[in-house]
Formats: structure tokens, sequence, C-alpha cells
């Protein structure tokens, strides 16, 4: 996908250690000189590892497929242009779920790095990634599915020092009609012990209850705990941050950047049996995803417009 203004490419510098970034076999691997990494696959533009101080914040089934031959089940797959099953008689309703983001082969536009903070004199302490992915990028039968003119920008960006991972999706119109469209990072987070975890920052929130055959609630706790089965679309967020708390100390904070809905999600025992996919089939105690984006209704894009949304993670570790 051609891009006028293309990041530049690091820099050698003599300063101090410099950021790293190496891309083969369908995959592009950045390290920061703290020692922080983000993998991702060029396969769905997936991000299937973010270490930071040694330890990883995502969860990848064992049994997930990392060859291109279907989405991968954990990281942070991309959900455009429809989240679940699209409805009918709809632009969307051709589309397989969650759309054909996470099963596209994305390019590689390249990368970027910043220095700032305590890392300023001996190095930079954030590395972007970009890829872009657009129509003429598409399976053909993609192409039939949803024959509109668009360009879709991912940036993942590391962070050092703050130990974040920043993944933003920016989607613009290159068409001659309007469309519509929903957006989801399905962000699935690795813990210790769910039965130990916490989410915090949902309080007072309107949430869809998928296991409750998609009834209406409204979150009266100010923490979620999660003792079975979770499938919630909570809706018009007045917080920023959702949290993730475990044994009472912050591991991971999720902040919304331009979205307001996010998906809190774990399958418990009989959903994580069902999933070929889903390995170990005990895997659910060690995961939650929370995952933002935007799902309640459309947005729709006008030719020439473009809209951005994503998050910023924050590791505590």
């Amino acid at each position: 996908m051609g891009r006028s203004n293309k990041p530049t490419p690091l820099s050698p510098s003599t300063t101090g250690p410099q950021p790293s970034v190496h891309s083969e076999q369908g995959r592009v691997v950045a390290r920061l000189p703290t020692g922080d990494s983000v993998e991702i696959l060029l396969y769905g533009a997936t991000v299937i590892s973010w270490k930071s101080n040694g330890k990883e914040n995502l969860w990848v089934s064992k049994a997930a497929k990392l060859d291109g031959s279907k989405p991968v089940r954990g990281g942070v797959p991309i959900v455009f242009p429809c989240f679940g099953p699209p409805p009918k008689n709809h632009a969307t309703s051709s589309l397989p779920q969650h759309g054909f983001a996470r099963s596209s082969h994305w390019e590689y536009l390249g990368s970027s790095s910043s220095e700032s903070g305590s890392l300023a004199r001996g190095g930079d302490d954030s590395i972007k990634l970009d890829f872009g992915l657009s129509h003429a990028q598409l399976s053909e039968d993609a192409k039939k599915q949803w024959p509109y003119a668009f360009g879709l920008v991912y940036s993942v960006t590391l962070g050092g020092k703050e130990r974040t991972l920043q993944t933003m999706l920016r989607v613009s119109n290159q068409g001659k009609e309007s469309w519509e469209f929903q957006m989801l990072l399905h962000s699935y987070f690795g813990v210790d012990d769910i039965t130990r975890c916490q989410i915090n920052g949902l309080g007072s929130s309107t949430y869809i209850d998928k296991v409750l055959d998609a009834s209406q609630h409204t979150q009266s706790t100010p923490s979620i705990a999660i003792t079975g089965e979770v499938d919630r679309v909570y809706t018009s967020i007045k917080q920023d941050t959702t949290s993730i708390v475990e044994n009472g100390k912050p591991r991971l904070d999720i902040q919304r950047d331009r979205l307001v809905d996010s998906v809190v999600w774990n399958p418990w025992i009989e959903k994580a049996k069902g999933m070929s996919d889903f390995e170990p089939k005990d895997g659910y105690k060690n995961m939650v995803c929370v995952e933002v984006g935007a799902v309640d209704g459309w947005q729709r894009l006008e030719p020439g417009e473009t809209w951005e949304g994503g998050q910023i993670v924050r590791s505590h570790l």
C-alpha cells in the first residue's frame, strides 16, 4: 500500500544503544535498548508478543495458527469492517465474522524512533512500526464481498520508559461513495490467575451481555470478577481507562484513544473446550480479553474522510 509520508528509517547513532528492527518470514520484531520487545505478523498485522521487563503481556494459544492459514487465536487481532457475525441486509453481510483485516496480508511500511526522558542521551526509547492494507491487497473473495476503496494504516508503538504499547488504526475512504464500518482491537492479555483478577473502570457503564441472550444491563459494581464465561460489550464508557488488577496490584491499564466501547471476554471451561485452536484447554485461567473499539452501531466515512482510534496499554511489571 503506497503512502506519501512513510516513516523515516532508523538512523545509525554512536551515542548509545539503539532499537533493533528485524523483518523476515512474514513477521516484524522490534526491540528497545531496555530489552522490551514487540512482534507482529504481517498476516492480519496481528501483534503476537509484547514483552516488558522480561515478561510477556499477551496470551497466545499454543494451538494458534501462525502460518497465515487462519486468524490468530490470541495476541491483538484487528477486527474490521464488522464486529461479530455481520447483520443481514448490510454492506458487510457477505463478510465472515469479524471481517477481513485479521485474515489479510498487510504491508510493512517501515519504522521510526524517538528520544525522550532518561534514555535521550543513551539511545531511543520508543519505536513505531507502520503497516498498511488497501482494497488492492485483499483476496478476490474479500474484494467481491466488500467492494469499497479504502486504506488502513496500523501503527504499533513500543515505549520503553513507560512500558507501553500503543496500537492505532487509521481508516480512510479512498473511493467515491460513503461506507460504514466497525472496528475492534481484540486484545488477549495474559494473567497468572484469572480468579485473582479484577477489571476496573467500567462501573455504571451499560453493557450488552451475550451470555444472557444479548440482554442489556448496567454495571452495578466498580470491579468485575471473572467467575464464569463472560462476553460483554460495554458502550459509551465515560472513563478513559480500564485496568486489569491481579492480587490487588495493578497489572495493565488499557486507555481508549478516541474510542468509547470495550468488550470483556473470557470463554471459561465449556467454551474453551469447544474451540479447536484454544490450547491448553485450561488456558482461560491465564487470559482475559479487554478489547477497545467502535462497535455500538456504525461509523460512516464519506469520500476523502479519515477516522482514527486505538489504545495505549501500560504494563505495571
